[in-house]
């Protein structure tokens, strides 16, 4: 129950200003009470709760990859959703990071940027094309805006990329970036090979927080066409955040499904930090 009661942080020795504030936004936030007692891992995992309710992408029998899935929200949500189980799991997830086990889940620690992660990846699978590809991968912020967003970019390009390996025809990317969208020869690339993409904000996310994600659905294969840059002066508009600190919300909000052909960058007037 909400008292409406705000509880306040004590400043401690070796805490700085920044760890103090995210400390008191976690123990006042309700997507982190909410995700203790429901027993997610984090409260990413209503994030893409709520993408799933709205857009259904996740099927019982579909195989899922996880890339960034620590701390295993994301992968918990996927394995219920798929029903997946320890004697036929479907999703694989991959982190840096340890990662508690899941049940119906594979995961791997290991960068995703090394190499041979994509490899790995596909031995998990057994050999098999996969329906979704979800990465909720964030670099650590520098307070730089340029170089955080060719940072999280980057990363979107790079699992992009291995998204177009592994997918099977019809199948779905679903990738963090920040404010600012995506850029616009990743986004004509994934126009190219998707029968529609677009933005989206959930609610869970913070408002205050940059994180948007991009959604690509119908994979049509991988095209070798050459890429033309998208038109800039088509914008999808979405309308809510992420782990490793970050949030936000928004009362209306929804993913502007736009045919691949129409789509074009999102030009946004907000002001947020990511965690």
């Amino acid at each position: 129950m909400n008292t409406g009661l705000k509880v306040r942080v004590k400043t401690a020795r070796g805490r700085t200003a920044s760890s103090q504030r995210w400390l008191e936004r976690q123990l006042n936030d309700p997507y982190v009470v909410k995700a203790k007692r429901e027993g997610w891992r984090s409260r990413a995992a209503y994030k893409l709760i709520e993408i799933d309710e709205k857009f259904k992408l996740l099927k019982p029998g579909q195989r899922v990859v996880d890339l960034g899935a620590a701390p295993g929200g994301w992968s918990q949500v996927a394995a219920r959703k798929v029903h997946s189980t320890p004697d036929r799991p479907l999703v694989v997830g991959i982190d840096y990071l340890e990662v508690d086990a899941i049940p119906g889940v594979i995961m791997l620690q290991k960068d995703f940027l090394d190499d041979d992660a994509p490899d790995a990846l596909v031995a998990a699978l057994g050999g098999h094309k996969v329906d979704l590809v979800l990465s909720d991968m964030a670099a650590p912020t520098t307070g730089h805006t340029p170089t955080d967003h060719l940072r999280i970019v980057h990363l979107c390009e790079v699992a992009a990329e291995f998204a177009r390996d592994v997918l099977a025809p019809g199948g779905v990317f679903l990738a963090k970036v920040f404010r600012g969208g995506t850029e616009h020869t990743l986004l004509a690339d994934l126009k190219r090979d998707f029968a529609s993409i677009g933005h989206v904000k959930p609610p869970a996310s913070r408002q205050e927080s940059p994180e948007l994600y991009v959604i690509a659905r119908g994979f049509r294969g991988r095209s070798e066409a050459p890429v033309e840059a998208a038109d800039e002066t088509a914008a999808t508009t979405m309308v809510a955040d992420d782990e490793r600190p970050a949030d936000a919300r928004t009362e209306d909000w929804g993913a502007e499904d736009m045919p691949a052909e129409d789509a074009g960058g999102w030009d946004p007037r907000a002001k947020a930090r990511d965690d």
